[in-house]
């Protein structure tokens, strides 16, 4: 780059220290976000029971945690953020039995469905993706451990909760035990109380089951999420994400027999991000992927699932045709606490509003084309607000800049309001734009002049900021997609299957292994092992 930046001055540490503040589902208010173990900070966040096609309510938790790891990283926390597979659940089984496969496959194949999609919208700040069926030792040794402690009973082989043991159980969804309601059907009968849930459930005829204490069975849902992030994060950690149709039962049973097993609260802080709804009604997917309850509201009762060629699955072939970008933008606009409305109209006006970001850009390319090395995608923005502070020194441009970036950062730093801070990247549009046509910028025009020097910073800090959002990583595909990006998603989703295929050999699940090669075979695809490595190539 051959001209300098605006002078700067960097801002003493002591005069950035973020103010982050975060609403707790379990105070009902805004807390200020001290971690447990600073800097450090950790994140679970439940991910999806991979028994079917990923629909686009699949990727709300994952965009908004991905931005919130972005943003507590760039605000100088060291984050570790969990995301789970479920990958033993009644639907598996049922979708197995449906499909005449084993239910390890089914699980193979849609999970690398659900990470391709994931890395389609620019999810790529998950740690670790603990599975359930990997975790079998775990999960056992918790249960005992509740029942040595007397929170658990074992009956027939099942083993449940009991809830009149926690004399905090229902604080999280403001329930008293009176209001719960757990499984019913044959568990009933063998439950002390209405609310119990169970935490090992004893094998029913040929189906998959481990072995156990209790005799052969399989974890319950709860259970296992308490114990993978147990496993990965300890006895307590920071923050605990997901869907608010997940804060009963799901999480409120999590935190219960959590708190009970290690006598320390689970999470310092539950954030549960609202759902996404086709329409005015209708949430995608349905009221939960695992099970719905008693308390199911009015407009829930009334409201149809948006159907699979709408969005509840094949997403891929949405992307197609709106591309990840698109995608993740239109999740973003939207406070993670609110409910966000799908519908084709919002995903072309999502469209429409990134349109005028990537004008700015190539407006951007065209007046530095003469300089070596600088064009918007090539900048080398500050990677922490604390790097990314500057004085604009009287420059009305830098002074513009400078005041956005504060809005910005105010809105990320009142409980991650995307929304607001996407307002603030829209007002670098027009004074970025006033500035090019102000000083009557293009290619032509001298790279050294102050104009452009203060063009190329103000453009570096809205790379900068747009960067803890994920947005704008990399030149945007034209929606519809094209030949080499369908190229190489179809490659990254082969090298995911094969990577899943050695994990299942190494396991000595030879079954599932077996599998994927006959699978694959079927659609025309050969895998090649050889002494380097496993490559694949079409047969057809």
């Amino acid at each position: 780059m051959s001209t300098a930046p605006a002078a700067q001055t960097t801002m003493p540490e002591s005069q950035t220290k973020p103010e982050i503040r975060v609403y707790n589902t379990l105070s009902k208010t805004k807390e200020p976000f001290i971690p447990l173990r600073a800097p450090k900070v950790g994140i679970y966040l439940c991910g999806p029971t991979v028994y079917a096609e990923s629909h686009i309510g699949h990727m709300v938790g994952p965009v908004i945690f991905d931005t919130v790891k972005r943003y507590l990283r760039y605000s100088g926390f060291d984050v570790t953020l969990v995301v789970n597979i479920t990958d033993v659940d009644d639907k598996l089984i049922n979708k197995s039995v449906e499909r005449g496969i084993p239910m390890s496959q089914i699980a193979v194949e849609m999970t690398a469905d659900y990470l391709a999609n994931l890395k389609e919208l620019g999810v790529n700040q998950i740690d670790y993706l603990p599975r359930a069926t990997d975790h079998m030792p775990q999960i056992v040794s918790f249960i005992q451990t509740l029942e040595e402690k007397g929170h658990a009973y074992a009956v027939d082989g099942d083993v449940f909760f009991d809830v009149m043991k926690d004399p905090n159980y229902g604080q999280l969804s403001n329930r008293s035990v009176d209001a719960q309601q757990g499984e019913g059907g044959g568990a009933a009968a063998k439950k002390r109380s209405p609310g119990d849930f169970a935490l090992w459930k004893s094998a029913k005829g040929d189906e998959i089951a481990w072995d156990s204490p209790w005799g052969k069975g399989r974890p319950g849902w709860h259970i296992e999420c308490s114990a993978m992030s147990h496993e990965i994060l300890g006895d307590t950690f920071d923050i605990h994400g997901g869907g608010l149709d997940l804060m009963f039962p799901h999480h409120e049973n999590e935190r219960a027999q959590s708190s009970c097993c290690h006598g320390a609260p689970m999470v310092k802080y539950w954030m549960h991000n609202g759902l996404m709804r086709a329409g005015e009604k209708g949430k995608v997917g349905g009221k939960s992927d695992r099970e719905a309850t008693a308390e199911t509201s009015a407009e829930e009762a009334a409201a149809g699932k948006i159907s699979r060629s709408k969005g509840a699955g094949g997403l891929s072939t949405l992307i197609r045709h709106h591309t990840g970008e698109r995608i993740r933008f239109f999740l973003l606009r939207t406070h993670y606490r609110s409910t966000i409305v799908y519908g084709e109209e919002g995903l072309e006006e999502a469209g429409t509003s990134l349109e005028a970001f990537y004008r700015l850009f190539d407006r951007f390319d065209e007046i530095t084309s003469s300089i070596p090395g600088v064009s918007f995608y090539e900048l080398q923005p500050a990677t922490s607000r604390v790097a990314g502070e500057f004085d604009p020194a009287g420059d009305e441009l830098l002074t513009e800049i400078h005041g956005i970036r504060q809005r910005f950062l105010a809105a990320m730093d009142d409980d991650f309001n995307t929304g607001l801070a996407i307002s603030a990247l829209f007002d670098s549009i027009r004074v970025l734009n006033r500035h090019i046509d102000a000083h009557q910028l293009t290619a032509a025009s001298d790279p050294a002049q102050a104009a452009t020097t203060s063009l190329v910073k103000a453009a570096t800090v809205i790379r900068e900021l747009a960067g803890t959002l994920g947005l704008f990583a990399k030149p945007p595909i034209a929606a519809g997609g094209g030949n080499e990006a369908d190229a190489q998603l179809l490659d990254d989703v082969m090298h995911l299957l094969i990577d899943l295929r050695k994990e299942a050999r190494e396991r000595k699940d030879y079954a599932t292994g077996d599998a994927i090669r006959n699978r694959l075979t079927e659609l025309g695809v050969a895998l090649l092992d050889k002494k380097e490595g496993t490559s694949w190539e079409r047969t057809s």
